[in-house]
């Protein structure tokens, strides 16, 4: 039986499954992040390989009829060729299929191969496919190319609005004792100047995500100016995608994915929901509930030409 090789490539870990074509999945396994960006494309493929080499006991390339690895950093056609180049040339599958990480969202939420994917974690992304297979994406890296929103935006703002509280240069928020009494200082000034001489983490502020949403919810105005322009730039995005593709008046699927969206909170999700329906009212809002995993093995699985049944075997593998 022919078998499929997926791979999620994350900057904070890679998973790989080994899938055979009926849709039973034989072996799983968890390795380090994949970070070509930083380390390059061959030394990012080198953690891939060694991982494949783990799952497969040993066994000798190339481990799967097809690979579909879906991977942060491919964000543009020239790194997708350069990732597939040396995935190829390790043997990992006589066929290779790279794509960027947020793709993989789409493939696992929507109940087609086709739709849009907005991504919202760390950071923001999204993604959309047509019937007809053309794409449509974002250069997404960060604020040079037009992004806003996903976790390390929102805190940084709940820090600058409590920091501007505290002073009196802003209006007074329920964020300001958020950030106090969740890092457990004396005041806003000293959170700063711990983060400033690295006694605290940035990558803790990512903490306040939650609590923001939480004092948003309490009617807070200033959290909820917050809240409502990461709702509009989850919206703006999936319906540019939906525009280029030409799908504003078609019945595709908006796929939710990353820690922000798929947390369901009530305030962001009800507006979010709200301004899709009004720009594109035959959509259907879907919360991604499978890992990206699922999603490259149900892409590998399309590429198998695997029957139905496969691909909800494979579904209900990850729903447990």
């Amino acid at each position: 039986m022919r078998t499929v090789l997926a791979v999620d490539g994350g900057n904070s870990k890679t998973d790989l499954a080994l899938v055979a074509e009926d849709g039973t999945v034989l072996g799983e396994r968890r390795t380090g992040p994949f970070v070509p960006h930083s380390v390059g494309a061959r030394a990012a493929a080198d953690v891939v390989e060694e991982a494949a080499r783990a799952l497969l006991g040993g066994a000798t390339a190339p481990y799967a009829e097809v690979m579909a690895a879906f991977l942060a950093g491919a964000d543009f056609p020239e790194e997708e060729d350069a990732l597939r180049a040396e995935l190829l040339a390790r043997g990992c599958a006589k066929e290779v299929a790279v794509a960027n990480d947020a793709f993989a969202v789409l493939r696992a939420g929507a109940s087609r191969p086709w739709g849009v994917a907005v991504v919202c974690g760390a950071g923001m992304n999204a993604v959309g496919v047509s019937p007809a297979g053309r794409t449509a994406r974002f250069p997404a890296l960060g604020r040079i190319s037009g992004d806003w929103g996903g976790g390390e935006d929102l805190a940084e703002e709940v820090l600058w609005h409590a920091v501007r509280a505290e002073e009196g240069r802003g209006p007074a928020t329920g964020l300001l004792p958020l950030v106090v009494s969740h890092f457990g200082v004396g005041s806003v000034t000293d959170l700063v100047v711990g983060l400033h001489f690295g006694e605290v983490a940035r990558a803790r502020l990512h903490e306040l995500v939650p609590g923001l949403f939480a004092v948003a919810a309490e009617g807070d105005p200033v959290a909820r100016s917050l809240v409502e322009r990461q709702a509009r730039e989850v919206v703006a995005m999936a319906e540019v995608c939906l525009r280029r593709l030409d799908l504003l008046d078609s019945d595709a699927e908006v796929v939710l994915g990353g820690s922000v969206l798929t947390a369901r909170d009530p305030l962001l999700h009800g507006m979010v929901e709200s301004a899709i329906g009004a720009v594109a009212p035959r959509a259907t809002l879907v919360v991604t509930a499978l890992p990206p995993i699922a999603g490259a093995v149900l892409h590998g699985l399309d590429l198998l030409g695997a029957p139905p049944a496969a691909l909800a075997r494979a579904r209900a593998h990850w729903r447990r």
